[in-house]
């Protein structure tokens, strides 16, 4: 049999389907920085990306847009709302964020692995939308850790500081809402528990069975 034939012709129900995973945590937690040490270019070439959300926010020293985030004024951003551009939205610590669907869309139906970097809000949404998706709590070692980590930023005023201090801690209390927790002390070690994970879960039953039957009809 032509192994090419067979794949061109393989019902789209055996495919191994995309998958999401929501990584979020406080601020200062350090999902941005676990996302980007995941995104290996080998791993960039078997489709795995990072969905990159919209923001009203500033940019930051040394963000670039399209990049870390798309920054946007209220205005552009209401009129992405009002097209339904968003899987979901939110408003936090001021400012607003949104998550696009097309990006997730595109992944569950070619494969491959979407990263998303959201706070509890944005995450707890994107998995009622999407409950096959995978979800990651990043934790900081301690409070303490956390503040040192949010100084060290030096992007916040010291109110804006404190009340994105208070809000973390409130968030880290929520961590049992999501089917994974990782504490991030060694940023190395804590991208190795992510990644595996990750990879454990595409062995879950569901994904196995197609696997099997594919190869047998090979």
């Amino acid at each position: 049999m032509n192994k090419n034939a067979s794949k061109r012709t393989r019902p789209r129900s055996l495919e191994k389907p995309g998958r999401i995973v929501i990584i979020s945590s406080p601020s200062g937690g350090g999902k941005t920085s676990i996302c980007r040490r995941l995104l290996t270019p080998a791993r960039k070439r078997r489709g795995w990306r990072f969905s990159i959300s919209y923001t009203t926010r500033v940019k930051r020293r040394g963000e670039r847009h399209g990049r870390e985030y798309y920054f946007v004024d209220n205005e552009e951003f209401a009129a992405l709302v009002k097209d339904d551009f968003f899987a979901e939205y939110f408003k936090v610590h001021l400012y607003h964020y949104g998550t696009p669907r097309q990006p997730l869309e595109q992944v569950l139906n070619r494969g491959g692995v979407m990263l998303l970097d959201v706070d509890v809000q944005g995450a707890k949404r994107l998995k009622k939308l999407y409950p096959q998706a995978v979800t990651v709590f990043i934790l900081p070692p301690s409070e303490r850790a956390l503040r040192q980590r949010l100084k060290r930023r030096g992007t916040e005023t010291q109110t804006q500081l404190e009340v994105r201090f208070e809000n973390a801690k409130k968030e880290m209390r929520l961590f049992r809402d999501f089917e994974y927790a990782v504490v991030n002390d060694v940023l190395g070690e804590a991208v190795r528990k992510v990644r595996t994970i990750i990879e454990a879960h595409s062995s879950r039953t569901e994904y196995m069975i197609a696997e099997h039957l594919i190869k047998s009809m090979s």
